[in-house]
C-alpha cells in the first residue's frame, strides 16, 4: 500500500509479547539491577513506596470490598513502579537526549494510561485469588465439621488433613493466577497490549523460564518475611528493590521489550 509505504514516521511492527529462555541465575542479575536502580534515587523510591504502603493500607481496612479494591489496583500501581523503573533506566544511558527525571506522581501514571485494561488484570487476579480462597475454606469448614460430627482422634485427623490439603491446593492453584499476572502489569502499560493477551504471554513466559521464576519466588518469599519482622518497615526497601527486579525480568525475558 503506497500511504503504508510513505507513512513517517514509519510504524513499528505490533509488540505481541514473545518471550525467551534465560539461564537460571539470572535472577540474581535481575536483584542487582533492582539495587542499583533503588540506589540511583532512593528519595524518589522512599517516597513513592510510603505514599503506596499508606494508600493500600487505607484502602484494605474497609471490610471484604477493601481487599478486593486493593487487589484490583495492584496492577495500576505496579504500572506505576515500573514507570519509575523505566525513567531511571532510561537517565543510566548517556546517548538519550531527553532525560527522563523520575517523580513521585510517576506512580499514578498507571491511572492515566490503560487504566481500564490494568483493572481487568486485576479483576482476573482478584477473582482468581479469591476463588481459591473460597475452595480452601470450604475444604477446611467441611474438614472441620468431619471432626466435630465423629468427636473422636480421627475426627481431628480429618480436620487437620483438610487444612493441610486446603493449604495445597491454595498452593497450587495460586502459581497459574500469579503467572499470568505477574509481567501483565507491564505489557499492558508499556505495549498496549489487551488484558487477556498481556496474561497469556507472560503465563507462557512464566512456564518458559519456570525455574528461574521459582528461584526468584523463593527469594520473594523470605525477603517478605524478614522485611515484615521490623514493623514491616522492610517494605520500604523491599518494594523499590523488587520492582526494579520485575522491571529488570521482564527486559531481559520479553523479546524487544
Amino acid at each position: 500500500d503506497m500511504n503504508e509505504s510513505t507513512q513517517f514516521p514509519a510504524v513499528p511492527m505490533r509488540f505481541r509479547g514473545e518471550s525467551r529462555e534465560v539461564d537460571p541465575g539470572a535472577c540474581f542479575e535481575w536483584l542487582r539491577q533492582g539495587w542499583t536502580m533503588f540506589m540511583a534515587n532512593p528519595g524518589i523510591w522512599l517516597g513513592s513506596t510510603i505514599l503506596l504502603l499508606v494508600m493500600m493500607m487505607a484502602i484494605s481496612i474497609v471490610p471484604f470490598f477493601g481487599q478486593i479494591a486493593a487487589h484490583l489496583l495492584a496492577p495500576v500501581f505496579g504500572a506505576g513502579m515500573f514507570n519509575i523503573c523505566r525513567k531511571i533506566a532510561a537517565t543510566r544511558h548517556p546517548e538519550n537526549l531527553v532525560t527522563f527525571e523520575p517523580e513521585i506522581p510517576d506512580l499514578f501514571a498507571g491511572f492515566r494510561h490503560n487504566a481500564g485494561q490494568l483493572v481487568m488484570v486485576g479483576v482476573f487476579f482478584a477473582a482468581g485469588i479469591f476463588g481459591i480462597a473460597l475452595l480452601a475454606f470450604l475444604l477446611i469448614s467441611g474438614g472441620v465439621l468431619g471432626g466435630v460430627i465423629t468427636g473422636r482422634v480421627a475426627g481431628v485427623g480429618i480436620a487437620l488433613g483438610g487444612m493441610m490439603l486446603a493449604a495445597l491446593l491454595v498452593f497450587v492453584l495460586s502459581i497459574p493466577v500469579i503467572m499470568a499476572t505477574w509481567f501483565a502489569p507491564a505489557l499492558v502499560f508499556f505495549h498496549d497490549m489487551k488484558p487477556a493477551a498481556a496474561m497469556r504471554a507472560s503465563f507462557d513466559a512464566g512456564a518458559k523460564n519456570w525455574l528461574v521464576m521459582v528461584i526468584f519466588g523463593i527469594f520473594l518469599l523470605v525477603s517478605l518475611f524478614f522485611a515484615m519482622l521490623p514493623l514491616g518497615l522492610g517494605l520500604l526497601l523491599l518494594l523499590p528493590i523488587f520492582s526494579g527486579a520485575v522491571y529488570a525480568s521482564y527486559r531481559d525475558i520479553f523479546v524487544e521489550a
